[in-house]
């Protein structure tokens, strides 16, 4: 009989800061032309977002300092190295949160799978977070690094091939992202827009082969040609990069709809109608890139609910962003239904995987 991992369980956690309309002010600030700014306002009123948590405090709005200790001073915006710095500093705090959440006893884990792609250090968040929480120090361990905002289902996809090789295997899947240490200050409009979009936010995630909560079928990794420049994370000299342009919504749009045209097994469907779906579960990357996925696979009013209402309460986390997807969704529904995943990202990729509510 083969087996079927399952997500089980899910915590989250946000740091204590609600930084929205704070941050929102202060990107408005770095745009010098009144047309680029009258956009501003208009995208941010259209935004969906309505509330975003950073490890920095705000500060007073007006000011030269974006937060209150002075860690994004007009003029004068942080290193990487001092960025990596203050990664350090909160991730692990606000990982152990997650799995605090999650209400598993921390010794019952025999492998952890940690996603994180706004940081680097090491000892890595993987080794770090097994021993404050007292994990058995031969735990084994997968770190998954800057892959963008599909790396949560990345991460899932290696739980889900451990408890497929591994019966009895109790695998806690992290996600880690301090998205609002990479703020630039530049006062290009696309670069600008992250003040108005990106969160911090960690989840944890129990996968075994016990049949509760999500029954995990199937993955598959598509990337779309001639995309690789639309979404790019590079890390330069004062944080890391990252170039998001406006014209993903169109191009997931385009391609989705290609997919529903194709409808073969070998296509992100798997050969299924959007009929035989119940469930979706999509990245919130934006309400465009929302709006991209409802429009390209002719979805019906109310299918990204869950996925709409993660982005007003928390904006985009990256990679844990797709893990507070399922969470409100496991909360809110009970099988037997069937599920797909979906997530973007660099390349321009998408990372998927169909699922079952148990």
């Amino acid at each position: 009989m083969t087996v079927v991992p399952h997500i089980n369980r899910i915590g989250t956690a946000v740091p204590p800061h609600e930084v929205h309309g704070a941050f929102a002010t202060f990107a408005r600030s770095l745009l010098r032309d009144e047309k680029t700014v009258t956009l501003f306002d208009r995208m941010a009123e259209r935004s969906g977002i309505t509330n975003r948590f950073s490890v920095l405090q705000p500060g007073i709005p007006g000011a030269d300092r974006l937060d209150v200790e002075g860690f994004f001073n007009r003029g004068c915006f942080p290193t990487t190295g001092a960025r990596m710095a203050r990664y350090e500093r909160h991730a692990t705090d606000l990982a152990a949160d997650a799995v605090t959440a999650l209400g598993e006893d921390p010794r019952s884990f025999t492998h952890i799978v940690v996603a994180s792609c706004t940081g680097f250090t090491a000892p890595g968040l993987d080794q770090v977070l097994a021993q404050r929480l007292g994990m058995s120090p031969g735990i084994e361990r997968t770190l998954v690094g800057f892959m963008g905002c599909y790396a949560g289902v990345t991460a899932l996809r290696q739980a889900f091939h451990i408890v497929r090789s591994e019966p009895s295997a109790r695998v806690l899947v992290v996600n880690l992202e301090l998205c609002t240490l990479h703020l630039q200050e530049i006062d290009d409009l696309e670069t600008v827009l992250s003040f108005m979009l990106f969160g911090d936010g960690a989840s944890a995630a129990l996968v075994t082969a016990e049949p509760e909560g999500i029954g995990m079928v199937d993955f598959r990794s598509v990337a779309l040609p001639d995309s690789a420049d639309l979404i790019t994370w590079r890390i330069g000299d004062q944080g890391f990069d990252m170039a998001l342009s406006g014209k993903v919504p169109g191009r997931i749009a385009t391609a989705l709809r290609g997919e529903l045209e194709r409808n073969d097994a070998d296509g992100l469907l798997r050969g299924q109608s959007v009929q035989d779906i119940d469930l979706w579960a999509i990245h919130a990357g934006g309400r465009t890139v929302l709006d991209g996925v409802e429009q390209g696979l002719r979805l019906g009013r109310g299918a990204l609910d869950w996925s709409r209402g993660v982005l007003r309460d928390f904006g985009n986390m990256s990679s844990a962003t797709i893990i507070f997807v399922l969470d409100r969704m496991m909360r809110a529904t009970t099988g037997p239904q069937t599920g797909m995943a979906m997530a973007f990202g660099p390349g321009l990729a998408a990372e998927t995987f169909r699922f079952r509510r148990a």
